[in-house]
């Protein structure tokens, strides 16, 4: 109930109170106790999910799929029991429970393959995670990753990895338009629908519930964009989840040619509620985001190595400062910087293979002159990307370098780093004045959703298409105000489309070197008319075929492998440039690693121990920073792997408590144990580690997981 409610209602009981009558003032209490204030719904509107891929078992409940080639209809509604499983046929009676007795048919037996499980959105699930490809290219970052599954399960999950761990949520939820856009109980919901809103409220609440249990409580943001059919409900819904925190929308310009509707204006724009946590804070990047057209900033001037022809400058005056830098012959790459020589030392006589050129300080004339720096400083600025390098004629390259006073403006970010050229010089861009701030009102040539979103994506993935992408640089500036400073921050999108938000992590990390990672979730789903075509052909959800053209895997999936390769689906170069911050080839991609997985749902009691270990492995390798290589078997004693290890057998247990020790690198540690005095002690020895304790019987850990996140 909120402030202004309460007020009413307590107003009401004083007055019941002066006129003498206290039955009335409790009567008050207790009906207001029995009303809602502010956003009324059916929070409770049944929403139940298919598992595809879970075997079938008896005790299941689950809806019987049509004949191959019929659509769905009523009777694929109804829930079923299972009674029996034998030789590929379910034994099936109709499922009656207090809250469901909508199926009066008569029992029946029907194939497995007819068949799917079906959980209400609040029973404790099994999950795991099936590892179905990875693209790596940078072999010391930590992993990219796509999650193929339903994001509701996949919420619960990620709460075992990632509860009070995440930097920033970014998602971008169905709009509900009434345009049959986005499922309900397997069922497109459409303008019709008199439950349309509280289907969505329903739908959205226990998600943002499970969202919130990932945010950092002292430093997060949740960004939700929207449009004008749900964002009124959807702000008082984001103030009744996250109650006490910063609220604040935006209204961006997406489209500036605007969307025509007879008798009514032009829709242009869409909105963003930002949802500050803890200490959150929208961060400064010198740009109103209102004007099309900012300041530009002054260019930044690389100084020239080589001194000038004074005394000091030559070689006699200075000779620690006379080195060589030697350059690949063949394409003019720097390979090193050598030391001082002698003033006496006759740099002919300097050695090299024919391989290599060297470039001495010179001057015009043949002069001897000196660098600017000494061979240790330069050193030093080479491996941060303070030296830069000319272009290569085929003899020599010109160096030059940043300033003392440049390079402290970009240790104090006063220069921004932008990106890194292809000798790891940096990329600097003038910040703008600390204190532009942003406004609430957002009209960037760049967030033009046609050319930067479906304009990006048909570059990446030529011939196939994805209804309404994100502009790529929209995201990316959106996330920047509150990840820029935080390079090893974790991002989560639980309804990533197309996969635009990992992208733009990447830009992101491109420009400044981070290490940002970011977890899409996303389903398989194919829209509707590809579900028509589908049916009539007489394939099924679940069908090679069917899967071959869902979310996930015809786009999500492609699309960040291409991003990082820079090579489409087909092997070919991507043509085309990123643009506005940092401008590179598309087929230059990154230096990322990607790796996808698929949400499994797991039954305890017909899954082996080693089995199900291997199933929640990637979950362990996640929780320790989704980094290096990945344990995926049960192993004697105990396992290492390059972030975490797994205690197997407590008999080893001082020998895995030797060598997470000694190992550096190790920052998670995984006791399997059903004694808490056992798993006390481990955790006892190893003060700084986030140690954690795994049941026996695997799966029991994350059934307890599952129970925690619906609460």
């Amino acid at each position: 109930m909120s402030q202004t409610a309460q007020a009413v209602v307590q107003n009401l009981v004083d007055r019941a109170v002066k006129l003498g009558d206290r039955q009335l003032a409790a009567d008050i209490r207790a009906f207001a106790a029995q009303r809602q204030f502010g956003l009324v719904f059916e929070h409770n509107r049944p929403e139940r999910l298919r598992l595809y891929g879970k075997p079938i078992m008896e005790g299941d409940v689950v809806q019987v799929l049509p004949e191959r080639g019929k659509k769905e209809d009523s009777s694929s509604q109804l829930l079923w029991l299972v009674n029996a499983v034998r030789g590929g046929v379910a034994d099936l009676k109709p499922y009656q429970s207090p809250s469901y007795d909508e199926n009066e048919c008569e029992p029946r037996s029907v194939a497995v393959d007819d068949v799917v499980p079906v959980a209400e959105y609040d029973q404790p699930i099994y999950a795991g995670l099936k590892e179905t490809g990875r693209v790596e290219r940078a072999s010391d970052k930590p992993y990219q990753v796509v999650i193929n599954g339903e994001n509701y399960h996949a919420l619960e999950t990620l709460a075992f990895a990632y509860a009070g761990k995440v930097d920033c949520i970014y998602i971008d939820p169905p709009y509900n338009t009434g345009a049959r856009d986005w499922k309900y109980n397997n069922d497109y919901v459409d303008g019709s629908d008199a439950y349309r809103h509280s289907k969505w409220l329903a739908f959205m609440e226990r998600r943002l519930k499970l969202a919130r249990q990932l945010l950092n409580p002292n430093d997060s943001v949740l960004i939700v964009t929207i449009d004008e059919k749900e964002y009124l409900r959807l702000g008082m819904l984001l103030e009744s989840v996250f109650n006490g925190a910063k609220i604040q929308m935006v209204t961006s310009v997406i489209n500036p040619k605007g969307n025509r509707r007879d008798n009514e204006f032009s829709r242009c724009e869409e909105y963003l509620f930002f949802v500050l946590i803890g200490g959150a804070s929208v961060g400064s990047i010198g740009n109103t985001m209102l004007k099309q057209e900012e300041k530009k900033a002054k260019p930044i001037r690389w100084k020239g190595l080589l001194r000038s022809a004074s005394n000091n400058g030559r070689r006699t005056a200075r000779p620690n400062l006379f080195y060589p830098l030697v350059f690949s012959a063949e394409d003019g790459s720097y390979i090193r910087c050598g030391d001082s020589l002698p003033v006496d030392y006759n740099r002919n006589s300097y050695l090299t293979n024919d391989s290599e050129v060297v470039v001495w300080p010179i001057g015009e004339g043949g002069q001897e002159l000196t660098w600017s720096l000494k061979p240790d400083t330069f050193r030093a600025y080479q491996s941060e990307g303070y030296i830069k390098f000319g272009p290569w004629d085929g003899i020599k390259r010109v160096p030059y370098h940043l300033t003392s006073g440049q390079v402290k403006d970009v240790q104090s970010g006063k220069l921004a780093v932008r990106g890194y050229d292809a000798d790891g010089a940096v990329v600097l861009e003038q910040q703008g004045e600390a204190n532009v701030r942003p406004m609430t009102v957002w009209n960037q040539k760049s967030h033009s959703a046609s050319e930067s979103g479906t304009g990006i994506l048909k570059c990446l993935l030529p011939n196939r298409r994805f209804p309404f992408p994100k502009s790529l640089y929209a995201v990316e500036d959106t996330i920047r105000f509150f990840v820029a400073d935080k390079p090893d921050a974790l991002v989560v999108d639980f309804f990533s489309g197309s996969g635009t938000t990992a992208h733009a992590v990447m830009r992101l990390n491109h420009q400044d070197g981070g290490r940002r990672r970011s977890i899409s979730v996303t389903n398989n789903e194919v829209s509707e008319d590809e579900s028509k075509k589908l049916t009539k052909r007489g394939l099924r959800q679940g069908d090679p075929e069917w899967e071959a053209l869902g979310i996930c895997q015809y786009v999500t999936k492609p699309r960040v492998t291409a991003a990082i390769t820079g090579k489409t689906p087909e092997g070919d170069s991507i043509k085309g440039d990123y643009k506005f911050t940092d401008e590179f080839p598309m087929a230059d991609g990154f230096e990322e690693n990607a790796v996808f997985f698929d949400l499994t749902y797991e039954d305890p009691d017909a899954v082996e121990l080693g089995v199900a270990f291997e199933e929640i492995a990637p979950l362990l390798w996640l929780r320790a920073g989704s980094r290096g290589s990945i344990i995926k078997h049960e192993q004697p004693g105990f396992a290492m792997a390059d972030a975490y290890a797994v205690l197997f057998d407590f008999a080893s247990v001082g020998a895995f408590i030797d060598a997470v020790k000694q190992n550096a690198s190790i920052g998670c540690a995984y006791v399997i144990t059903d004694d808490t005095a056992r798993y006390a002690s481990v955790k006892a020895q190893l003060p700084g580690l986030d140690v954690v304790r795994l049941y026996e019987n695997y799966l029991q850990s994350f059934k307890i997981a599952a129970e925690d996140a619906v609460r």
